[in-house]
C-alpha cells in the first residue's frame, strides 16, 4: 500500500471515552482501517498545549482511551496505534517547520480565537498553545497522509497543513541537479519500466496526452522499491515541476450523526452529559431516565414533539425504523409516556454498550497487552517518520 492512501487521525487522552466519540470519529475510524494504511494517535503532547499544569492523569488517559479504542474495534493488525510523544519526529518536524511559517497564519486560524475566549480562566496565552494547530500539520505532514478524516469545524487546520506544506516545497524543492537526479532515479525502476516511464513522459510532455499521464502515474504507484522522495521527484519530473516533498493533504469530511447528550447540549465531559462506553447497564438506565424529554409534555397525557426532544436524537441513531415509527406517533398522539420511549433506547444502548465491555475485558485484564500494541504501533510509525524526517532535513541541507 502507497503512502497515497495513507491516513493520520487521533485523539487528545482525556481517558475512557462516551458514545459520542465513537459515533463522531471512532465508527469512522474502524471502516477506514480496512481501506487505507491508518495511523492512530494517542496526542498526549496535544494534551499539554491547554492542559500542561497537570500532568498525573496523562498515562492513564492513555490507557483508559486505547482501551476503549481496541473494544470498538480499532484493530492492531490492521492498523498502528501510538502514542504521540513515543515518535520523536513529531516534535523535530514540528520545531523546523516552525522556522518557515508565518504568525499571522496560526493567528487567523478560527479555533485559535474560540478557544482563548472558552478557557478564558486558564493561562494559555503560550507559545504552546499558538503552535498547536502547526504540531497538527507536523503529526500529519510526517506521514505524507493523503486523508485527514476530521469534521466540518477542523477543515481550517487541514487547510493550514497544506498551506505549510506548499511552502515548504516552495523553499526547499528546488533542489540542485534535480534533473540528474530525476535520471539516475528512473534507473532504479528496472530497464522495461524506466523505458515505459520515459516513453509516457514524452507523450505527455510533448504531446499533451493526460491518458499517457495517468498511465505514468500508475506505474510509479507499483514502484514499490522506491522511497517516498523518489517517488515524489519522478512525479515532479513527470509534470515538470519542482520535487514534492511534503504531501498537501485533503480533508476527508467525517459525515457523522448528531448524537446530543443527556442535557440537549453536545455530548461532552466539559457538560457533565456524558453516557460512557463501557458505562454499566443500571448506570446508562438510570440517566437515560432522568434525561430531558420535550418540554412542552408537562403531563403522561400530552401530546409532544419528537422534533423537540433529545432523546428522539438518540432514537435516530440506536433504534429501528419500525421502533422510530412507534416513537413518532405515541409522542405525538400521547399513546406513550416518555419512560415508555426510553426503555427500548435503554435496550439498545446497553446490547452496544456490552459488545465494548466484553471486547475491553483481555485487555483490562492484562496491562502488557496494551503497551505491546503500543510499542508496535510506535516502531511502525517512526518507521515511516524517520523516513520522512530525513527527507525534510536533506532539503533543508541539515542532513552533514
Amino acid at each position: 500500500m502507497n503512502n497515497y492512501s495513507r491516513i493520520l487521525s487521533g485523539m487528545r487522552p482525556t481517558g475512557r471515552l462516551h458514545l459520542g466519540h465513537y459515533h463522531g470519529a471512532i465508527k469512522n475510524w474502524i471502516s477506514l482501517q480496512y481501506e487505507h494504511e491508518c495511523y492512530f494517535m494517542a496526542a498526549d503532547i496535544h494534551a499539554l498545549t491547554t492542559g500542561y499544569d497537570d500532568t498525573k492523569n496523562i498515562a492513564s488517559n492513555i490507557y483508559e482511551m486505547v482501551i476503549d479504542w481496541l473494544a470498538c474495534g480499532v484493530d492492531p493488525a490492521q492498523s498502528s496505534i501510538f502514542v504521540q510523544s513515543h515518535v520523536k519526529e513529531h516534535a523535530e518536524l514540528h520545531l523546523l517547520l516552525s522556522m518557515i511559517t508565518p504568525l499571522s497564519w496560526l493567528e487567523r486560524v478560527p479555533t485559535y480565537k474560540d478557544m482563548i475566549e472558552k478557557l478564558a480562566h486558564k493561562e494559555i496565552d503560550t507559545y504552546g498553545f499558538l503552535g498547536y494547530p502547526l504540531l497538527q500539520s507536523a503529526d500529519i505532514l510526517l506521514y505524507n497522509a493523503k486523508y485527514v478524516p476530521v469534521g466540518e469545524d477542523q477543515v481550517s487546520h487541514v487547510e493550514l497543513t497544506r498551506e505549510v506544506a506548499r511552502r515548504f516545497n516552495y523553499l526547499y524543492g528546488r533542489e540542485e541537479g534535480f534533473e540528474e537526479k530525476a535520471l539516475a532515479t528512473m534507473r532504479k525502476l528496472g530497464a522495461k519500466k524506466a523505458s515505459l516511464y520515459e516513453e509516457l513522459l514524452v507523450k505527455y510532455q510533448q504531446d499533451g496526452d493526460d491518458e499517457a499521464l495517468e498511465k505514468a502515474r500508475f506505474l510509479l504507484q507499483d514502484a514499490i522499491n522506491l522511497s517516498h522522495g523518489e517517488l515524489a521527484r519522478l512525479s515532479a519530473f513527470l509534470e515538470n515541476k519542482s520535487r514534492v516533498i511534503l504531501t498537501e493533504p485533503q480533508a476527508l469530511i467525517t459525515n457523522t450523526p448528531k448524537l446530543l447528550g443527556l442535557d440537549g447540549q453536545k455530548m461532552s465531559k466539559s457538560y457533565s452529559n456524558t453516557i460512557m462506553l463501557r458505562e454499566d447497564l443500571d448506570s446508562t438506565s438510570k440517566k437515560i431516565k432522568v434525561m430531558q424529554t420535550d418540554p412542552a409534555r408537562v403531563r403522561r397525557t400530552d401530546s409532544g414533539d419528537p422534533a423537540r426532544c433529545p432523546v428522539w436524537q438518540l432514537h435516530k441513531v440506536y433504534s429501528t425504523d419500525e421502533v422510530c415509527k412507534w416513537v413518532v406517533d405515541g409522542c405525538k398522539t400521547a399513546g406513550i409516556g416518555c419512560l415508555d420511549c426510553k426503555a427500548p433506547l435503554i435496550e439498545a444502548i446497553n446490547i452496544e454498550q456490552d459488545k465494548f465491555r466484553i471486547n475491553a475485558e483481555p485487555f483490562l485484564n492484562d496491562h502488557n497487552m496494551v503497551r505491546n500494541i503500543l510499542a508496535d504501533g510506535a516502531e511502525k510509525a517512526s518507521a515511516v517518520a524517520s523516513r520522512t524526517l530525513k527527507e525534510v532535513k536533506q532539503a533543508i541541507n541539515l542532513d552533514y
